[in-house]
């Protein structure tokens, strides 16, 4: 495949339409996303030839392009690679509910009450991925969205993990109870830990934003509150840290009584 050169470009205006980064750009290749052009750094010393190769086998266009091309557009951790995509789509809700219960499986969401970085919105998405959450849902709000730097700090785990979008995570709360689902509110200073309550059940896991935590409002209608038990003299964990540690304790219970 021929790989051609672009000009001089000032900065992208762009949205949805980007991804950037070598893992995301190839987890993206690998899930059949729609890619309408690959980015590649004429600075680089040597071009992955199985990005290469990916990209031939969908006959998507190559193109190479200077590197303070991706420096400007896509800051400095851009690995000197980008893709031109379509924009990611969201699940609607009750699909993403439905899909678990179609494959017999136990139900496992998060709910993001009002998280607002993109990199702790990546972060949690890559946990969920590895953890086997069936879904991820975030609220139009004050919240985060699907982007080129979420994508980045995923290394790609968007590609697999739905994502639904509601005007108020309270709507998503609501319907997940009418299917049979606990809804577990991750809090601190609860009368409950982590490992007092049964997790191999259908649930999902409510976390708050990075400064307030759970609002008022949404712990008022969760099922259970819980907290991680931790020892040392700081009493909060990163939104992000705190998914990882909760989702694995479920998964953990899960392969117990499988």
């Amino acid at each position: 495949m021929k790989i051609r050169k672009i000009g001089q470009a000032g900065k992208l205006k762009f949205a949805n339409g980007w991804i950037y980064g070598i893992n995301p750009v190839f987890e993206a290749l690998r899930s059949g996303r729609t890619i309408k052009e690959l980015y590649i750094s004429s600075g680089r010393r040597q071009i992955p030839k199985w990005l290469i190769k990916e990209a031939e086998n969908r006959d998507i266009p190559i193109k190479t392009a200077a590197q303070d091309f991706f420096d400007r557009n896509f800051g400095k951790s851009n690995q000197g690679v980008a893709a031109k995509v379509l924009a990611r789509d969201y699940m609607p809700l009750n699909e993403l509910i439905r899909n678990p219960f179609i494959k017999g499986e136990t139900p496992l969401f998060v709910l993001l009450d009002c998280v607002e970085d993109p990199r702790n919105f990546g972060a949690i998405l890559r946990t969920a991925d590895a953890a086997g959450v069936h879904g991820v849902v975030i609220q139009s709000y004050r919240s985060v969205s699907l982007s080129a730097d979420m994508s980045k700090v995923s290394a790609g785990a968007v590609e697999y993990v739905p994502v639904s979008i509601v005007p108020n995570i309270k709507n998503a709360i609501i319907e997940m109870k009418k299917n049979d689902i606990l809804i577990i509110g991750a809090e601190n200073n609860t009368e409950k830990s982590i490992w007092d309550i049964k997790l191999n059940i259908p649930l999902a896991l409510v976390l708050g934003s990075e400064g307030k935590g759970l609002r008022q409002t949404v712990k008022e209608m969760c099922d259970e509150l819980v907290e991680i038990p931790m020892c040392g003299k700081v009493n909060s964990l990163n939104v992000s840290v705190a998914a990882g540690i909760i989702l694995f304790e479920i998964l953990r219970q899960r392969s117990i009584n499988s």
